[in-house]
Order: structure tokens, then C-alpha cells, then sequence
């Protein structure tokens, strides 16, 4: 089985791209969007940055499609817990205090 060889410049241009994201964040942090949108905005850029991290700095990209298959799972699962989670924090207003 042979190794993909990945450039060096194309682990320059993702840093880059990477510093670019944190320089739009940083920035996007003194806007004041209206409603949710400042977290929506966060979590865009967090998720457009460690889908670069994963695809290119673990490798995932010339990865077989058994990581990829696997790496999907988790995110599945991720999604489930989200779910369940924020299901129950927003009918927690449901019970009486006692």
C-alpha cells in the first residue's frame, strides 16, 4: 500500500487559510448581527476551520472510504447527543418549580 505524498504547499496554503479564519473571527467579534446570528456566524467559521484541520492536517482526505465512513458515524452520533441534549434543555420551562 503506498503513501499519498502531500506537497508542501498545500499544508502552507490551509495554514493560511486557517490564519485567514482566525482573522475573520477575530474581526466578526465586533459585529453585533441581530438575533442568533453572531453564534451562527461563530460557528460557521469554527466548523469551515476544523473541516480544513481534519481533511488535511489528519490526513482524512487520502484517507480509504472506511475512515470517512467512520468519521460520518461519529458526526451522526455528535448530531443524536446535540439532539437529545437540546430537546431537554428547552422543555426543562415545562415542570413546575417547586
Amino acid at each position: 500500500m503506498s503513501e499519498h505524498i502531500v506537497y508542501p504547499r498545500v499544508y502552507v496554503v490551509i495554514f493560511l487559510a486557517l490564519l485567514l479564519g482566525t482573522g475573520v473571527t477575530a474581526g466578526v467579534a465586533f459585529f453585533d448581527f441581530p438575533g442568533p446570528l453572531n453564534a451562527v456566524v461563530a460557528l460557521t467559521i469554527a466548523v469551515i476551520k476544523a473541516t480544513l484541520v481534519i481533511l488535511y492536517f489528519m490526513h482524512v482526505r487520502y484517507s480509504p472510504r472506511l475512515i470517512a465512513l467512520i468519521i460520518a458515524a461519529a458526526l451522526f452520533w455528535m448530531a443524536i447527543l446535540f439532539a437529545l441534549t437540546i430537546s431537554d434543555y428547552s422543555t426543562r420551562a415545562w415542570l413546575p418549580v417547586s
